[in-house]
């Protein structure tokens, strides 16, 4: 199992919070994560429209980041570490993206992994 799954695993198993932020949480990345699928469609026509999609999925990942640094946040560190591991990948991968070297769907499957861990949390009804 490489680093990704397991990180992806690692959410999917640990994530704790309350039912209403759950649904919070769950609401946002399904938007960005639709807004990002969108535009990937469209990116060969509509590359601006993209770019603003993989930019706002890298402003959810910031925030993301800045959660799970909060010494208030109650999870788990070493799920706090594969949250930000996965923040520092999506950085790095969305760069490759914007460059046109890479897929985006690396990035569509992490969300949609934490999209699975909320939801498996009681983020969605």
């Amino acid at each position: 199992m490489n680093a990704m799954s397991q990180a992806l695993k690692g959410y999917a198993e640990h994530a704790t919070s309350t039912k209403s932020g759950r649904r919070s949480e769950y609401e946002v990345v399904a938007k960005v994560t639709k807004q990002l699928r969108d535009s990937a469609v469209e990116a060969k026509t509509n590359f601006a429209a993209f770019a603003s999609a993989l930019h706002m999925n890298q402003r959810l990942w910031t925030a993301l980041v800045v959660d799970v640094a909060d010494e208030a946040n109650p999870l788990p560190d070493e799920l706090k570490a594969r949250i930000m591991y996965l923040a520092d990948f999506t950085r790095h991968h969305t760069t490759r993206v914007l460059r046109e070297n890479a897929s985006v769907l690396p990035l569509l499957e992490i969300n949609m992994a934490v999209l699975r861990g909320l939801k498996a949390e009681g983020g969605e009804k």
